[in-house]
C-alpha cells in the first residue's frame, strides 16, 4: 500500500481528486519524492530529471491524484505559475546539501507565497528537507529558518527531513498531511 493510500484511508475520502504541485529547484529531489509515494506497483526504478514539467496521475483505493511536477531549472520556474489555480495542496522541496542555492529556494517561496492566484488561499504547504543522508546537509530546523518558515502565518505549512532514495521522512509528511482537514485539502 502507497503513502498516499495511506493518507485516503486516513482522511475517510471516497473517489476525490486532490491536485498537488511539487515545487523546488531543480536536483532537490522533487521527482524521486513523487516516485516514492507512489503506490509501488506505479513506482519506476530509473528516475531522471524533469525537464519542463510532468503531470503523474494515479488512483488509490478512494483518491485520484494529479502530481504535477515542476521543473526546478531557472528557465521553467515561470511556468510554475500556470498551474496554482489547479493546486489545492504544495509539496516544497528542498536539497538541504545545497546551501549556496538556500537563498535562490527562498527567493522562489517568496515569489510563490506572494503570487495572487496563491497568497490569498490557504492551502496547505508540505516541505521536505531533502537530501539529509549527505554529509553536508543541514537540519530541518536550519531550512526553516533560512527560509523564514516561521514569517508563514495565514498557510498551514510543515517540515520534514527527508531522504527520498530509501523514504525516509515521506511517511511524517502523510502524517501531518492526514491531520489538515478535509476543508483545507481539498
Amino acid at each position: 500500500m502507497g503513502l498516499f493510500d495511506k493518507l485516503a484511508g486516513w482522511l475517510g475520502l471516497k473517489k476525490k481528486e486532490v491536485h498537488v504541485l511539487c515545487l523546488g529547484l531543480d536536483n532537490s529531489g522533487k521527482t524521486t519524492i513523487i516516485n516514492k509515494l507512489k503506490p509501488s506497483n506505479a513506482q519506476s526504478q530509473d528516475i531522471v530529471p524533469t525537464i519542463g514539467f510532468s503531470i503523474e496521475k494515479f488512483k488509490t483505493s478512494s483518491l485520484s491524484f494529479t502530481v504535477f511536477d515542476m521543473s526546478g531549472q531557472g528557465k521553467y520556474r515561470d511556468l510554475w505559475e500556470h498551474y496554482y489555480k489547479e493546486g489545492q495542496a504544495i509539496i516544497f522541496v528542498i536539497d538541504s546539501s545545497d546551501k549556496l542555492r538556500m537563498v535562490v529556494a527562498k527567493e522562489e517561496l517568496d515569489t510563490l507565497l506572494n503570487h495572487p492566484d496563491i497568497k490569498h488561499r490557504r492551502l496547505p504547504i508540505l516541505f521536505f528537507a531533502n537530501k539529509m543522508d549527505l554529509r553536508d546537509a543541514v537540519s530541518s530546523v536550519k531550512v526553516s529558518q533560512l527560509l523564514s518558515l516561521e514569517n508563514i502565518k495565514d498557510k498551514p505549512w510543515h517540515i520534514c527531513a527527508s531522504d527520498a532514495l530509501k523514504g525516509e521522512g515521506l511517511q511524517e509528511g502523510v502524517d501531518w498531511l492526514q491531520g489538515i482537514s478535509y476543508v483545507n485539502l481539498l
